[in-house]
């Protein structure tokens, strides 16, 4: 099966006021909420099912699925009311809705791009199939965190150049490139047995019915010491993370010229 997470329950606070009366993924870009613009573009790229998590303003956005139904896409939503469980733990909490035997493409919902998502589909399940854990979608931009990747484009490490904390399961670090991550990624289907094994050895508490909390990057650094986690750069990536209240402007002239002309197809890992 063709699916997507979308993660769509953060509070959004850096889009105050805006996230003071409706959810981030409510947040209109161009005339349709980010939450559109993204199963929108879902789709057209042939997806079946999408889950969406859900928590701040959990009701407009249900009531907006309602709504807003697309023909021969099944689109779930995974509660998080009680408790906001972050990136992994919202992910671990929604995989019994999708199909545990196929991989599963996670897409933040404030995260507007080119991308050729057929494109970077096909790549990523190349990877994962024979025993990668995950394919991460990475560019060349400046932040303050980036994930280091070895000569085999393999995850190697994590980095807060601000801060120069440094997370990394090696004993000594190879020569590495640092990459920003770009919120969007595909995970094997053996992502619920390999989250279970590492919520018991890290010893987090589990509350089958609340869920556990912990974000995905402290699993892929854990993951990735046991099953590769590849990087990849998308060719002519144009990328626009709608998580300020100033990038609402280039994102509305993004989506009005629709990105460009030409979709970003995955070309190098």
């Amino acid at each position: 099966m063709k699916q997507a997470m979308v993660f769509a329950a953060g509070l959004g606070t850096r889009l105050r006021p805006l996230t003071d009366t409706m959810p981030k993924a409510l947040v209109p870009v161009g005339g349709q909420p980010l939450l559109g613009l993204l199963l929108t573009k879902l789709h057209r790229a042939g997806f079946e099912r999408v889950v969406v998590n859900v928590h701040h303003f959990a009701e407009q956005i249900e009531a907006y699925l309602h709504a807003h139904p697309f023909a021969g896409m099944e689109v779930l939503v995974s509660d998080e009311r009680d408790q906001l469980l972050e990136t992994g733990g919202g992910l671990r909490r929604a995989l019994p809705l999708l199909d545990p035997d196929s991989p599963v493409l996670v897409h933040n919902v404030d995260i507007i791009s080119n991308l050729d998502l057929n494109s970077f589909w096909s790549e990523g399940v190349a990877q994962v199939e024979p025993g990668a854990a995950a394919m991460l979608l990475v560019s060349e931009r400046e932040t303050s965190r980036y994930f280091l990747f070895d000569a085999n484009h393999c995850l190697r490490g994590w980095k807060n150049v601000k801060t120069d904390e440094l997370k990394t399961f090696e004993t000594e670090l190879p020569s590495t490139r640092p990459l920003a991550f770009s919120g969007i990624h595909i995970l094997s289907d053996q992502v619920l047995a390999l989250m279970q094994e590492y919520v018991e050895e890290k010893g987090l508490p589990v509350d089958d019915v609340k869920g556990t909390r912990f974000p995905i990057m402290s699993f892929y650094m854990w993951a990735a010491a046991k099953r590769p986690i590849y990087g990849v750069v998308a060719e002519d990536l144009q990328f626009i993370d709608v998580g300020k209240l100033d990038a609402l402007k280039p994102a509305e002239e993004f989506v009005k010229t629709e990105g460009s002309t030409t979709s970003a197809a995955i070309g190098r890992r």
